[in-house]
């Protein structure tokens, strides 16, 4: 079991409200993902979690027990950081097994425990290797073999990719993915990319200045986004924003459109333009459009456009996908 109950959490800096107050129930077995800017406190709430930092105020359950005055050894949880932080003079099976020796498992017990972790990771070839001898994937791997002996109630990754090329990341992000499918433990991992967030998890917290502003599936803070800040920050490209007449016209005070759902026209449409940058992406191209009186605009289309820097465009959005905010910047 591996449930997390966050009731009233804040945390002070120094006088700093970091975390000002969150409340989440994190089901057994989910895979959660933090997402924000940076700054937003995302790290400073897993920490909190793990018990590497004290809270303020407000209480942290673990399976439905108070945990709030527990320190990290005495909550179950393993944390994988964005440092692989292993022992350079020491093998794979070694650096994977160091958990399982300061805790004096028995030597057969934990000889099963780091093959079956190796098995589950593809570093059984590599067990007798030092660190040195690895690419950056495969030591993240290893950090995470370390974590998995240890059987914890919960994983918490810390920006577990950042130090990885964008190949790795991508490969990496898809490992993790399939490991939490094959354990089905628990795992709150926090990323500033909304792309991990949007592919790894079956649930997102988008954390703003330490505030919840939404929590639910990748798809509903997609479609149906509680704020112009969901709004803006789930989605790759991010959404359009418009205001004035534009918006009026929609009964709004700004209205957003994302960028595949406004077509683009060399004839008519409802608002005038001249392309600026054009990002060719191969089965997609981004068109940067300057939108007379709306500023720069980004436009979805196929990989094989026939426009140009400079063009006079014209775009128009899809009715039926116009997102309403108020003056307050919620949805309507």
């Amino acid at each position: 079991m591996g449930s997390i109950t966050l009731e009233h959490v804040n945390k002070t800096f120094g006088g700093h409200q970091v975390i000002p107050d969150v409340s989440l129930e994190i089901e057994d077995g989910a895979f959660v993902v933090f997402v924000g800017p940076s700054g937003c406190g995302k790290s400073t709430l897993l920490r909190l979690i793990a018990g590497l930092e004290d809270t303020t105020g407000g209480r942290i359950k673990l399976d439905g027990v108070d945990v709030t005055d527990k320190g990290p050894a005495h909550r179950g949880l393993a944390m994988v950081f964005q440092s692989y932080a292993l022992y350079p003079h020491m093998t794979v099976r070694q650096n994977i097994n160091f958990p399982l020796k300061m805790a004096n498992i028995d030597k057969a017990v934990a000889d099963k425990k780091v093959d079956d972790a190796a098995r589950v990771l593809n570093l059984t070839d590599y067990l007798d290797r030092k660190p040195r001898a690895l690419s950056g994937g495969q030591r993240q791997r290893v950090a995470i073999g370390r974590a998995i002996v240890r059987e914890p109630k919960a994983f918490l990754f810390d920006e577990p990719l950042s130090n990885l090329d964008a190949a790795l990341r991508v490969n990496m992000r898809l490992e993790i993915t399939e490991l939490h499918q094959q354990l089905k433990t628990t795992m709150v991992y926090v990323t500033h990319d909304q792309v991990e967030a949007m592919t790894m998890a079956d649930k997102i917290v988008v954390l703003n200045a330490g505030r919840v502003e939404q929590y639910g599936s990748p798809m509903d803070l997609y479609k149906r986004p509680a704020n112009k800040f969901v709004a803006g920050f789930i989605g790759s490209p991010k959404m359009n924003f418009f205001e004035g007449a534009a918006a009026t016209k929609y009964g709004a005070a700004s209205i957003g459109v994302r960028p595949e759902h406004i077509r683009i026209s060399r004839e008519s449409g409802e608002w005038a333009g001249r392309v600026g940058v054009a990002e060719h992406l191969g089965s997609d191209t981004f068109l940067h459009v300057h939108v007379d009186g709306a500023g720069l605009q980004t436009v979805r289309t196929e990989g094989d456009n026939s426009f140009s820097h400079g063009d006079p465009v014209w775009l128009s959005p899809d009715p039926y996908r116009i997102y309403r905010f108020n003056k307050e910047g919620r949805s309507i």
